[in-house]
């Protein structure tokens, strides 16, 4: 049986044990499990940062409208890829993160009426192309069942930390690319999986979200370990990307942090911006426009619409001006 080659670091060692931490304060406040709306605002972000990913153009605003059934401009393939998604996500606990057969049936969900051989492994060669250069040359196909299969019989046996097993097999299934096309999605959706069966916290965490804003590290990190034919760089990425979206969540909810909010005052849309930033900001105390931008996908104008509306209601308060400005949470309501 083929096993994955890897190498845990003291610096993996820390960020598990940091992850950990932050997964009891979050237990701790209870907040996240009862919040429906913040579970679905994330589930929105993971398909659309995974697809962006795969440069999928399509904003955060255009997927939720996809997925309420409202009519949206965009390219045909890209609304399908945001159907299909949000269909692969929407089952994902009832996979088993260690049968080939729900591995096959999840990429089906994702590439259906896109490619013509959806859940099912490749038949030929396939590359991964940087313009005319080969970066990565995927496993030879008639050894991808088998592979497939060792990977995951690894995965279901071994007692490596589930943060670190859930990033191998990530990157197995990168190295290996089992598909013709597909094979970021499956793989983020995999490692997402494997540790939302250890915390189903994990099926709702927008890690894609964290990795999009950083798409060059996560590329460096594939091709450091691919290179180097160790799985560590890799790890080492994700586990960092795991931990950041775990900050970002709220720690408390938002009426704890702006105590004096007026609901009836905020519109829905106003309501979930502010949800999307709150764990930002109350981590760092303040945000940039720009910040709010790539955590919610919105556009400039949008953003500085929303935080112009919280001003003004006393929500936030702004200091600094163009570039520099800062939006910081009121003191007068805390």
């Amino acid at each position: 049986m083929n096993v994955p080659t890897y190498t845990i670091s003291t610096k993996i060692i820390d960020l598990v044990a940091r992850i950990a931490e932050k997964l009891g304060e979050i237990r701790g406040s209870g907040e996240y499990s009862h919040n429906l709306r913040l579970r679905k605002i994330n589930r929105l972000r993971s398909v659309q940062s995974s697809l962006a990913i795969e440069n999928n153009t399509l904003t955060l605003g255009q997927v939720t409208d996809i997925i309420e059934g409202k009519r949206v401009l965009g390219l045909p393939h890209e609304i399908q890829e945001v159907k299909n998604a949000y269909q692969a996500y929407e089952h994902l606990l009832e996979y088993d993160p260690y049968k080939v057969k729900d591995f096959l049936k999840a990429h089906q969900f994702m590439t259906t009426q896109l490619v013509k051989d959806a859940g099912h492994f490749r038949s030929q060669g396939v590359g991964v192309f940087e313009g005319t250069k080969l970066i990565h040359a995927g496993a030879n196909y008639q050894f991808i069942p088998q592979l497939i299969t060792d990977l995951f019989s690894w995965a279901k046996k071994t007692d490596v930390h589930p943060l670190i097993k859930s990033s191998i097999v990530h990157f197995e299934i990168e190295f290996i690319h089992p598909f013709i096309d597909g094979n970021g999605r499956i793989g983020r959706l995999w490692q997402t999986l494997v540790l939302s069966k250890w915390n189903e916290l994990f099926a709702w965490l927008p890690v894609e979200t964290v990795v999009y804003e950083n798409q060059q590290g996560y590329y460096d990190a594939l091709a450091i370990s691919q290179k180097a034919g160790d799985s560590e760089s890799f790890i080492e990425y994700m586990l960092h990307a795991v931990l950041q979206a775990l900050e970002e969540l709220p720690a408390h909810k938002i009426t704890d942090i702006f105590t004096d909010i007026n609901t009836d005052k905020l519109s829905k849309a106003e309501l979930e911006f502010l949800e999307q930033i709150a764990g930002y900001l109350d981590k760092n105390g303040e945000i940039t426009n720009y910040r709010a931008q790539l955590l919610t996908n919105k556009s400039d104008v949008s953003v500085k619409k929303y935080f112009a509306k919280f001003v003004e209601l006393g929500l936030l308060e702004v200091e600094g001006k163009n570039k520099g400005r800062k939006y910081k949470i009121n003191n007068l309501n805390i």
